[in-house]
Formats: C-alpha cells, sequence, structure tokens
C-alpha cells in the first residue's frame, strides 16, 4: 500500500473526538454505541472499580486477530489509533472487504479502564498487569486471559506507549514507533512462532523506514513469563508488541498516532493477503534495540555552584493528571557530564551559572517551571502539546 494512500486513510478515518494523552472509558463509550450498528460490542466482564470491559469484533474470515490497548493506563496513543482503524474498517472502502473477508479482529480498547481514569500504568490495586499474566490475581487480566483462551488468535497485538526517554539504538534518534516479537523461553530463542511475528514486524518497520528513517526500534527482549507477550508467545501464537513513542514536538502523540495506524493497517492486510510463515523474519533483525539516552530538554555546559566543572542539566517531564488535564512539569533528573545524553530540546547555557527560583544552586529533584540563568528567567515549560 502506497504511503500517499496511507496517509489519506488516516486523515479520512481519524477518529476527532479522541485527541491529545488523557482517553477514558467516558471518551470512547458514545463511539461504541456508534460501532454497535455495524461490529459486535460486548462487555466481556468489570474492572476492580466494576468499570465495563468491553471487546469489538470485526469481520468473519478464518485468521484471527486479537489486540488490546491500555493496559497501562496512561498509554493511550494506541487505543486513539485503534479507533482511527475501526473507523476504517466499517467503511466502503475496497481493502476493507479484503481484510474482513479473511480475518476476524477482536479489539480490546482499554483493558484498564480504572488506571486510564486516574492517569497511571498500574490499575486501582496498583498492580501492573502486564506482570501478571501467570498469577492472574486481577480482574483485568482474568478478563483478557479468558478472551484469549475463547477466541483462540492466531496472531496478538500487545498495545503500549513509551516515554520520551528512548532512542532508536544509541543514535540521536528518538523511537517514535517501537516493537518487539517477545522472547518464549529463558534463551530467547528464535522460534517458528516468534519468526512469524518477526516477519510481520518486518513488513510494518519497511513502510515507517520510508517516512521516519531511524526512528523505529525494537524494545528490550529480555524473557519474563509474567509479561503477556511473553506469555502468549510461549502458547505459540505470534505475539507483537506495539510502543507508541516520541516524534519531536508531539507531546500529545498525535503524529505518533499516525504511524501505528498505519501499522495496523499494512499489518492486517499482509495477515489477509499472506500465509506470514515466518520465512521472511531476518531483517527484523536489523532494527537497533532501544536505549534511554534521551532527555526532554538539557541545559548544556552549564555551570552549578558546589561543581567545578561544566554540567548538562538534564530535565524530564513528569505528566500529571489536573482537572482532566494532561501537564507536564518540569524535573531536574540529572546533572550529568556534557554530551552523555541526548535531548528533545536542547538549550545552551555556554557556561552560564543556572540557579533555582530561589537563587539557589539547580539540584537532581528541582520541579519548576521556570529556572534563573544569566540573571533572567529561563522558562521550561512545555510550549507545543
Amino acid at each position: 500500500m502506497q504511503i500517499e494512500t496511507l496517509k489519506t486513510l488516516f486523515k479520512e478515518h481519524k477518529e476527532e473526538s479522541l485527541f491529545n494523552r488523557y482517553i477514558t472509558l467516558e471518551n470512547i463509550e458514545p463511539l461504541l454505541n456508534n460501532l454497535a450498528l455495524k461490529c459486535q460490542v460486548l462487555e466481556i466482564g468489570k474492572s476492580v472499580l466494576h468499570k465495563n470491559i468491553y471487546s469489538i469484533s470485526i469481520g468473519s474470515g478464518e485468521k484471527k486477530v486479537l489486540m488490546w490497548s491500555q493496559m497501562h493506563g496512561n498509554e493511550s496513543t494506541t487505543t486513539k489509533a485503534v479507533f482511527d482503524l475501526l473507523n476504517f474498517l466499517i467503511s466502503a472502502n475496497d481493502e476493507v472487504q479484503a481484510i474482513l473477508k479473511t480475518c476476524t479482529i477482536q479489539i480490546i480498547p482499554i483493558l484498564n479502564p480504572d488506571g486510564a481514569k486516574a492517569y497511571t500504568r498500574l490499575n486501582a490495586n496498583d498492580v501492573d498487569l502486564n506482570r501478571d499474566a501467570q498469577n492472574l490475581t486481577q480482574p483485568e487480566s482474568v478478563v483478557l486471559n479468558e478472551c484469549f483462551k475463547r477466541f483462540n488468535p492466531d496472531f496478538c497485538y500487545n498495545l503500549h506507549g513509551q516515554r520520551t526517554i528512548f532512542s532508536a539504538g544509541k543514535a540521536n534518534k528518538s523511537a517514535t514507533v517501537s516493537f518487539l516479537a517477545p522472547a518464549q523461553d529463558a534463551n530467547g530463542s528464535i522460534t517458528p512462532n516468534r519468526k512469524r511475528a518477526m516477519e510481520l514486524i518486518s513488513v510494518m518497520n519497511n513502510n515507517l523506514q520510508q517516512q521516519i528513517p531511524d526512528q523505529i526500534g525494537v524494545y528490550d527482549d529480555s524473557f519474563n513469563i509474567n509479561c503477556v507477550g511473553d506469555t502468549f508467545q510461549s502458547h505459540n501464537v505470534p505475539t507483537m508488541l506495539f510502543e507508541a513513542g516520541h516524534f519531536k514536538d508531539d507531546y500529545a502523540r498525535e503524529i505518533t498516532r499516525e504511524y501505528i495506524f498505519q501499522s495496523l493497517l499494512i499489518s492486517l492486510k499482509y495477515i489477509a493477503e499472506n500465509a506470514v510463515s515466518g520465512d521472511l523474519y531476518a531483517s527484523y533483525l536489523d532494527i537497533p534495540e532501544n536505549q534511554k539516552l534521551f532527555y526532554d530538554i538539557i541545559i548544556r555546559k552549564a555551570r552549578v555552584e558546589g561543581i567545578s566543572w561544566f554540567v548538562d542539566i538534564a530535565i524530564q517531564y513528569e505528566e500529571r493528571l489536573v482537572l482532566d488535564k494532561i501537564e507536564f512539569i518540569p524535573k531536574v533528573e540529572k546533572l550529568t557530564e556534557t554530551n552523555a545524553f541526548y535531548a528533545h530540546k536542547e538549550i545552551k547555557a555556554n557556561g552560564a551559572f543556572v540557579y533555582t527560583v530561589e537563587n539557589e544552586a539547580v539540584f537532581e529533584g528541582y520541579q519548576n517551571d521556570v529556572v534563573i540563568m544569566n540573571d533572567e528567567e529561563l522558562s521550561l515549560k512545555l510550549t507545543k502539546d
């Protein structure tokens, strides 16, 4: 599928009611009511706080694809992309019928509605659902596991979001999208099942490299059977992790959203048109592994009282829910040697002293929208969202 075609389809089917980072059950339930006219929408369980967990099913083909999003409540980009995809799948586009005749697609749009409402990674019992795949101590984990067993998918899409800290490899390139074909044993063996997931990721990577070259990474593949992806992979179901990451100035994740939409569509089309054997997996191995090399802001070559050499002041935004809006709060994470890390925004201090607003030496853990440099206030606030 041509890139211009993909871009046009995204513009035509983007779900305009979903935007920015704070996406909750209240945002999607009106959309589910509309989708129920063309899809099967079911309540498949309840969260800790008794919020509904829904599934959406569409298509009638033999190849079964299971997707779930917002297992971590504050990772909402893929949820937006899922509804963009659903708008496409209920459209009259010729490509749609080919997919739906070959595939049956089941989607859990928000697995962790309590975490989504509180904008937290964890569920209401402070449990990471992605470490509960074996013990199944949480109702949300049970819902997903039962859905997996009942639906018996041929492919699984584990949809997540990642922080702005990740680089694609060791280069000065943000990991805008990352993938992983999880290991299914402690040796990290490249099994036939895993190769099939790698082949699909290779197809998506090929498309993205033409648009955001060198900004695609592979997530850490350390084996952990408590993770859902590793567990499902160990059941011999090709499983792919998606991580929606950072594009320059795209803190609302609206640009990344399009790349996730494209990846979902391209992979479904590939599944529909091909026997995914795993034979074409090799290019997956060329995708660089993510590194934690980015900060949101670095003030370069600054002086800080009490330190006799130049330092880089590395600042990370903390995402905080304030009155149903996500605020980005600057926090000094590290005073580090110069040029050890990359930044999404750089400020040159040129040897100037940097102070807090209380006129004290800047320190790790300092949180404020401004610092003082050259006797003037320097704003650290996010200016584009």
